[in-house]
């Protein structure tokens, strides 16, 4: 057995059997493995960055982590990005990074490179099999890792020769902790605070923004007073009819400071302390008061439902129902405004669905505005490194069959990673992509009144995406995804509807006002 294989069959046995990637000469001995040895689902991504943002998707929906493969330093290097925006959403996932064979590394050929050093910025750990009989107890160390209670990205450097070498020895799984159990002491503090009558809020993130978690929290906040929120860039967050709703903090820092005017209490859970997105001259870069005391009930690693169900028991909370959303809404007709596009987005989710939400400033009001729509799990770019949308959504439909990914994409961030519309045409994923076109990063145009800056000509320029205009149907018909083009609220609506019942994926193309 030579060391490729071993690690094939240590990632099999650890749970690891969907693997994204994107290789090269150093790693076509575990590419051959692949194919001799079955089990393990191969998926193939045009770009590094699409391989590991679709493998963020997938354990936000599988719930395990999946392997990418990438070719040397530089394939890692192309996928550091959405790398950046796994660890922020604490996924876990194991790189396979190929490298020269340790005898021809000295002699510097062009690929040779630093990895470890681009590694060690976006991953929990890093490891180099040197030689084919440490491979398979690298790769069993590596999924532990990217299993673990707060979520890894362990990186594992394989050399070709450790690769292709005879000695691989296939390792068990090593065990791995579950979300550890959060200490009495805290729960009771918890308590202490929320009797206290002082001014409160409950901070949602991490697991807590689960259905369980959230429906304990608003037990919680009717029986204390208590104000509950979630983290603005939530990982995933379990919503629609039938669920207790959860508000954000705002992106806007004039809205975030509002909101926690009155506070001076902040109860985490599972959730990190919430700073503004960035600094703005003469805005402070923490939402809260000054004064204002925060309280780790639950810290990302620590199981937040246990928490938030002992928390419910000690203040003597007793569930609360989900709101009463009333009758099912209609699509919307008329002038294209973001509420427009909410109610449609509202009346036509399909139950049980997946939203990936990088719809950028095109969809301020999206998330407030689908309250109603049906059951649906809502999934964002956590790390704000633009380019997560459609490889998050490819993963997401890979590790949640049978549920229909819908995506909200902004135009200019979806041109870092459309290749992943080939994967998913390739793939004949269940994916709904909606592409905003507002033909511009108008984001940017909202920062830089932000920030004060005063642009002319030549800084306009650089935030538009025209002359010429991007033609998304054609993009995605060249891909081999089908594509259409809405206009109007009505055809958006009819394109919608048709795409969401449809198997395979569909893109249309939603020209903004």
């Amino acid at each position: 057995m030579n060391g490729a294989e071993s690690l094939v069959h240590t990632l099999l046995l650890g749970g690891v059997d969907t693997c994204f990637a994107n290789p090269g000469t150093s790693e076509m001995h575990f590419v051959a493995a692949l194919d001799r040895i079955p089990g393990m689902r191969c998926v193939l991504a045009l770009f590094e960055g699409v391989a590991t943002g679709a493998a963020d998707g997938y354990q936000r929906m599988a719930g395990k982590p999946a392997a990418t493969l990438l070719h040397c330093g530089p394939g890692l290097a192309n996928g550091i990005a959405n790398l950046h925006n796994a660890r922020r959403a604490r996924a876990g996932i194991v790189n396979i990074v190929g490298d020269q064979a340790t005898y021809h590394d000295p002699l510097d050929p062009p690929l040779a490179s630093e990895i470890e050093s681009f590694a060690r910025p976006v991953s929990a750990a890093v490891l180099r099999a040197a030689r084919p009989h440490l491979v398979g107890g690298d790769a069993a160390r590596a999924v532990a890792v990217a299993r673990g209670p707060g979520g890894g990205i362990a990186t594992l450097v394989l050399p070709s020769d450790a690769s292709w070498d005879e000695g691989g020895i296939v390792a068990a799984p090593l065990p791995f902790e579950a979300p550890y159990r959060v200490a009495d002491d805290a729960v009771a503090d918890a308590a202490t605070v929320l009797r206290s009558g002082k001014p409160a809020l409950i901070l949602l993130g991490g697991r807590g923004t689960l259905a369980e978690p959230i429906a304990s929290a608003h037990a919680i906040a009717a029986a204390t007073g208590a104000k509950l929120i979630g983290e603005g860039f939530g990982a995933r967050i379990e919503r629609g009819r039938g669920r207790h709703p959860l508000d954000r903090v705002p992106y806007v820092v004039e809205m975030a400071v509002e909101m926690f005017r009155d506070i001076r209490e902040v109860i985490l859970v599972g959730a990190d302390e919430p700073v503004t997105f960035f600094a703005y001259p003469g805005k402070p870069g923490l939402p809260f008061a000054p004064g204002t005391r925060l309280r780790v009930l639950a810290r990302p690693d620590e199981d937040a439902a246990d928490a938030l169900a002992r928390l419910a028991d000690a203040v003597g909370a007793r569930p609360v129902p989900p709101p009463d959303h009333g009758p099912a809404v209609s699509p919307a007709r008329g002038a294209m405004t973001p509420d427009a596009i909410a109610r449609t987005l509202t009346a036509l989710l399909p139950e049980d669905s997946i939203v990936v939400d990088e719809s950028i400033s095109a969809g301020f009001p999206f998330y407030s505005g689908t309250e109603r729509a049906a059951r649906h799990t809502w999934l964002r770019h956590v790390g704000g490194a633009i380019g997560i949308g459609l490889p998050l959504a490819t993963g997401a439909a890979i590790g949640a069959p049978g549920r229909r990914v819908v995506t909200l994409q902004g135009d200019g961030s979806a041109l870092y990673t459309v290749q992943a519309l080939w994967t998913q045409a390739r793939e004949k994923l269940d994916v709904t992509t909606v592409i905003f076109a507002n033909r511009g990063y108008a984001i940017l145009r909202m920062e830089m009144a932000g920030v004060g800056a005063n642009p002319g000509r030549t800084a306009l320029n650089m935030l538009d995406v025209t002359e010429p205009d991007v033609d998304w149907v054609k993009i995605a018909e060249g891909f081999g995804v089908e594509a259409a083009r809405a206009e109007t609220m009505e055809t958006f609506a009819d394109l919608l509807e048709l795409a969401n019942r449809r198997s395979g994926p569909f893109l249309i193309e939603l020209v903004l006002p």
